[in-house]
């Protein structure tokens, strides 16, 4: 049995239960207070992720934290077809994993300015939007190519990855943050697919509103 260390407002536990759903995995959920609770700094959290970060994810007793990295395994176990983590094509994966550590870029910019202005942690919410203008630059004109070049999802290909399911939450949550996507018409139009494709579930109402505020 899967079990998912959860919290429901929080992006990076949102990518795993989405992609666990497009995949039809069954699972169970374990809900753990980032805020204001704090429970993922609590001493029985710290044994399962010492980092006491979310999400932690345990599949019969095997334990792993990081959301991208837990993305690659879930991938890479149950996606038969390997067309989510393209391993047995090195270029394709190089392709895929460089994405994901631009998601990370993207929690630790666009998340920021989120948990800045949304829950009032002590960071600098103006550095933290400026950072995440300069990488939604770049993924808006990444997927203007795509668009015209492939079938417009952020890796080559006719099949999206999990690049898209990790880089999509926190763009979507943006507006929490202060940025808007009004200047992003490629991240509008991408944002749009990754809501139909099978599977897709949302998070708590919150994308509807930031789809039309964006339109």
């Amino acid at each position: 049995m899967i079990t998912l260390y959860d919290y429901e407002l929080s992006g990076n536990c949102y990518k795993l239960r989405l992609f666990m759903n497009i995949l039809g995995l069954t699972y169970k959920k374990i809900g753990v207070e980032f805020f204001p609770g704090k429970e993922h700094k609590s001493d029985a959290f710290l044994a399962i992720n010492p980092l006491g970060q979310l999400p932690a994810l345990d599949d019969d007793g095997f334990v792993m934290r990081d959301a991208q990295a837990i993305l690659t395994y879930l991938a890479a176990r149950y996606d038969s077809e390997g067309r989510w983590y393209p391993t047995d094509d090195p270029h394709a994966l190089a392709e895929v994993n460089m994405w994901l550590a631009f998601a990370d870029g993207i929690t630790g910019t666009a998340s920021a300015a989120r948990l800045h202005d949304l829950m009032r942690y002590d960071l600098n919410g103006d550095q933290a939007r400026a950072g995440a203008h300069a990488l939604f630059h770049i993924l808006d004109e990444q997927l203007w190519f795509s668009e015209r070049e492939e079938s417009g999802w952020i890796c080559r290909g006719d099949h999206p990855t999990i690049a898209d399911i990790a880089c999509f939450p926190y763009v979507m949550l943006s507006d929490e943050g202060g940025i808007s996507l009004m200047d992003y018409p490629a991240i509008r139009r991408w944002t749009d697919r990754v809501k139909r494709l099978p599977g897709f579930i949302v998070m708590s109402g919150i994308f509807e509103t930031a789809a039309d505020q964006a339109a």
